[in-house]
């Protein structure tokens, strides 16, 4: 807004110029014409006519000289004269009468010549710096312009982005007249949890979402690439209106090779309630920009108490080779495990954390390293000694206005939680930048353990880039009957 403003006071001021400037070349004439016939007319009209003449000039050397300063445009010398000559202008025309006028009017008449000189080798110069303004300001507003449409690309990719395909509305609606047609083909869980489910010695991954056929994706192609898919547990929780679909999905097309899969929804955890939970508490006041499935990760330790350690696979990655080396990870004293995403200076604290607040400035440094979530290695024994979920309510209820980072995004809770505990994951592990990078190598991604598709292209989206869809499509069951039937164009 300031620079509108100033952009305004400039613009008034060149018209104030431009208007002083015409009104005195009439004034010149009119003072010609007074001078000439001076000789045949009173003496009160020749000093009218001198003291006009003066002040006009004054006037427009006066408004050369603010011209000149906000422009830039003439050295201080010049300047100076501007502002000398207005200021003698004006103490003489302020000084003449009829008793003066003869001792004065060829001190005047010096003064209007040389004004007359300073503003006319000033015109051409003020008249160019003016056509700059203009330019500038156009500049400016086209910028301006620009801004607006880019910000409104973006909102708009993210609702496209974040939106439900009619095609997955679909799917999810035929899975569930499945299981209401057919109940009793599609068992519910067994009172007692199969053992694998609570074995720490097997490979743990959660799973947050309530997308079944993204879902499927991500536990088939990691089943695919283990070398021991019997030993891979693979926990998915989703919203409970999804679990019925996800019980169809996962009866009619078990994981492959013996791969273990657990279905749970959110309100299968007495714990998560909003007299505990600022998260749901902060759901149940109406803060639509806080998603349940998405900062139920930090909950991990108390949905799986048995367990030490569990990889969190994000629901928009394909897994490409085996997967047990994470379990091997040496993670010190670290709670977190991922990649680390700075680059220079890009993708540090800075850009997630509003460091204008008092807490954030005390308690981070803007210049740490982000990383980034797809593919975490939680060790859940240093988590529940370092308390993170009670670290992570404490934020949660600092941020309930958003002043801290904004709640749309559950990366920088993370970033806030896990400060000082979360070691480098090797970048073989994870590959991002397939639902927004058109050009990485392909030898980068055949050797990447994990490729994350993160960005607005998901996969099975329309605009997805077709140079990697099929690395998600070979994936897909296509033996399921309802995907023909909701048009997924695989």
């Amino acid at each position: 807004m300031a620079g509108v403003r100033a952009s305004a006071q400039r613009r008034a001021v060149v018209a104030a110029v431009i208007t002083l400037i015409l009104l005195a070349s009439v004034s010149f004439l009119l003072s010609a014409t007074a001078t000439n016939s001076a000789a045949s007319n009173s003496p009160a009209i020749h000093l009218a006519a001198v003291r006009r003449h003066a002040e006009d000039h004054a006037a427009v050397l006066a408004a050369y000289a603010a011209h000149a300063r906000r422009l830039s445009a003439a050295s201080a010398s010049q300047t100076d004269a501007f502002i000398s000559t207005s200021s003698r202008l004006s103490s003489l025309a302020s000084r003449l009468t009829l008793s003066t006028i003869g001792l004065l009017e060829k001190e005047a008449k010096a003064q209007i010549k040389r004004a007359r000189a300073l503003a006319g080798g000033a015109k051409e110069a003020f008249d160019t710096q003016s056509k700059i303004q203009k330019l500038s300001d156009t500049i400016f507003a086209v910028g301006q312009q620009l801004l607006r449409a880019r910000r409104a690309g973006v909102l708009n990719a993210r609702i496209a982005a974040g939106s439900t395909p009619k095609s997955l509305h679909c799917l999810a609606m035929r899975l569930l007249e499945a299981r209401l047609a057919n109940a009793s083909a599609v068992p519910d869980d067994p009172p007692v949890p199969p053992a694998e489910f609570t074995d720490p010695a097997l490979y743990h991954y959660a799973i947050f979402s309530d997308n079944v056929l993204a879902v499927s994706v991500v536990v088939a192609s990691a089943a695919r690439a283990a070398a021991e898919p019997s030993r891979h547990v693979f926990h998915v929780v989703t919203a409970p209106m999804y679990l019925p679909a996800f019980r169809v999905w996962f009866a009619r097309r078990p994981p492959p090779l013996g791969a273990h899969v657990q279905l749970l929804a959110a309100s299968d955890f007495p714990f998560l309630n909003a007299s505990s939970s600022p998260v749901l508490r902060q759901i149940d006041a109406g803060n639509r920009d806080v998603a349940l499935l998405d900062y139920l990760r930090f909950y991990l330790p108390e949905m799986f108490p048995a367990l030490r350690r569990v990889v969190l696979l994000e629901d928009d990655v394909v897994v490409q080779r085996d997967l047990a080396g994470l379990w091997r990870v040496d993670m010190g004293a670290a709670v977190n495990a991922a990649l680390h995403t700075c680059f220079g200076g890009f993708r540090r604290y800075g850009k997630y954390l509003n460091f204008s607040d008092p807490v954030v400035q005390e308690r981070f440094s803007p210049r740490a390293c982000a990383w980034s979530y797809g593919v975490n290695v939680f060790d859940l024994q240093a988590w529940r000694r370092e308390q993170c979920t009670e670290q992570f309510h404490r934020f949660m209820e600092m941020n309930e206005n958003g002043t801290l980072w904004d709640p749309a995004s559950v990366l920088p809770a993370g970033l806030m939680t896990f400060y000082g505990k979360t070691k480098p994951l090797d970048k073989s592990w994870h590959l991002m930048g397939l639902g927004y990078n058109p050009h990485i190598r392909p030898e980068d991604i055949r050797e990447a353990a994990v490729i994350h598709f993160n960005g607005n292209m998901k996969p099975w989206l329309d605009v997805a880039f077709n140079q990697y869809k099929h690395l998600w499509t070979k994936y897909v069951d296509t033996e399921m009957e309802f995907l023909t039937l909701c048009n997924f164009g695989l």
